[in-house]
């Protein structure tokens, strides 16, 4: 079982900078998907910004060269930095962790509780 905390959203200017946190309690960090996600007033929830244990990234097109996932092994933190921040990146962002097998079959799906990001003048 994992459990994830997560903070840091706010209000910024267009073009300003947040970074996210996502704290994640448990075991199964050896081999696992963390990844961002974002959800808009009346849109669906998409994916963002995802890192595997071994350091592989996957972006959306929408933020590559903006956003940055990282992640902190010894505080088991996982991390998003947002810089030139725009208006559409408005949204309730989420963690998420998958776990995964050792073929890579996912075994656990584990959700934050989502934090606020507001981009406007």
């Amino acid at each position: 079982q994992v459990q994830l905390v997560e903070f840091g959203g706010g209000l910024v200017q267009p073009g300003g900078s947040l970074r996210l946190s996502c704290a994640a309690s448990g075991s199964g960090f050896t081999n696992v998907i963390m990844g961002w996600y974002r959800q808009a007033p009346g849109k669906e929830r998409e994916l963002v910004a995802a890192l595997t244990s071994g350091g592989s990234t996957n972006y959306a097109d929408s933020v590559k060269g903006r956003f940055t996932i990282s992640r902190d092994n010894a505080k088991n933190t996982v991390y998003l930095q947002m810089n030139s921040l725009k208006p559409e990146d408005t949204a309730v962002y989420y963690c998420n962790v998958k776990t995964r097998d050792t073929i890579g079959s996912i075994t656990g799906n584990y959700w934050g509780q989502g934090t606020r990001v507001t981009v406007s003048s």
